[in-house]
């Protein structure tokens, strides 16, 4: 097939989209096909006509522009078949509020309220955590144990980003759940994480050695199908299609969503490889099974 790969962009995540974008470029030639990149710019909607020359395009963008439904919208106008999650399921897990109220009644997640200016005080107590409402890669997540620190760390955010959540900081096992659609949403291995600083944050995902991945994890009978439940539940809820990861805490039997990722990343460190790999897929295998569920 003559596939397109969307990597790069314009986010703050351009570097890990282009990590992820250079290995499934190096999948999709093993496996045969003919592949073409394109590092998406500010330019995109001049050049996205040009798409309907491809069968496939596979969108390896992370971040805004690429993972909140805007390059899925333009796609859908163009007509050209891509991975992942459409636009309104891109656009509602891309904005942690949005997939906090689809969810609300449904599964579990941490209670949150919204600040738009520096504050010393803590509906939730010490430690919160602090978080963009738009963002991944944990960019701009801190976790503050104290006035000074919240108001100091909301301070530096709210010059980048218009609003920032404060969130009940629920202290247990961080796990991450990849889901695959072959035939119907299946679950990878779950893993678990253990981060070599206090949370899961950027450097623990991104520079090798930093985190230690357990696989699968260890979970009780009840404990794996309250996260399987949790998790197909979220990705159905939100409307997600090929692939997706839901990232959450388990503490004391109950599994707190945190978030949904519809473009996970692809690294060479990245979750949904590993889980891929537990399952017995190889990397141009995973690949391979994305693009399928595209072109279903």
């Amino acid at each position: 097939m003559k596939i397109a790969v969307l990597l790069g962009g314009i986010s703050r995540e351009r570097p890990i989209s282009l990590k992820s974008g250079e290995n499934v470029l190096k999948a999709l030639k093993k496996l045969g096909h003919d592949v073409v990149p394109i590092d998406v710019d500010e330019n995109f909607l001049e050049i996205a006509p040009k798409l309907k020359e491809f069968e496939v395009v596979f969108n390896a963008l992370h971040g805004h522009f690429g993972e909140d439904g805007t390059v899925q919208a333009i796609l859908d106008w163009v007509g050209v078949s891509y991975t992942g999650s459409k636009v309104l399921a891109s656009a509602i897990c891309f904005d942690k509020v949005m997939t906090y109220r689809v969810l609300d009644g449904y599964v579990n997640f941490p209670e949150y309220t919204i600040v738009k200016k520096p504050v010393k005080e803590s509906p939730y107590g010490f430690p919160c955590v602090i978080k963009p409402r738009k963002e991944g890669s944990s960019i701009g997540v801190h976790i503050c144990d104290n006035s000074n620190q919240l108001y100091n760390d909301l301070s530096e955010e709210l010059k980048k980003y218009n609003e920032m959540m404060i969130q009940r900081y629920i202290e247990g096992r961080e796990l991450t759940v990849s889901i695959l659609e072959i035939g119907k949403p299946q679950i990878l291995p779950v893993l678990e994480l253990k981060p070599k600083r206090r949370f899961y944050d950027y450097t623990a995902k991104y520079v090798s050695g930093m985190t230690e991945f357990i696989l699968p994890a260890p979970l009780s009978v009840e404990e794996y199908e309250k996260v399987a439940n949790s998790s197909l539940r979220a990705f159905e809820l939100c409307g997600c299609e090929g692939f997706a990861r839901v990232d959450g805490i388990l503490k004391n039997n109950v599994f707190y969503v945190l978030e949904l990722n519809t473009i996970p990343g692809l690294t060479d460190l990245s979750d949904m490889p590993a889980s891929a790999k537990a399952a017995g897929m190889s990397f141009e295998e995973l690949v391979d099974a994305i693009i399928q569920t595209a072109v279903r």
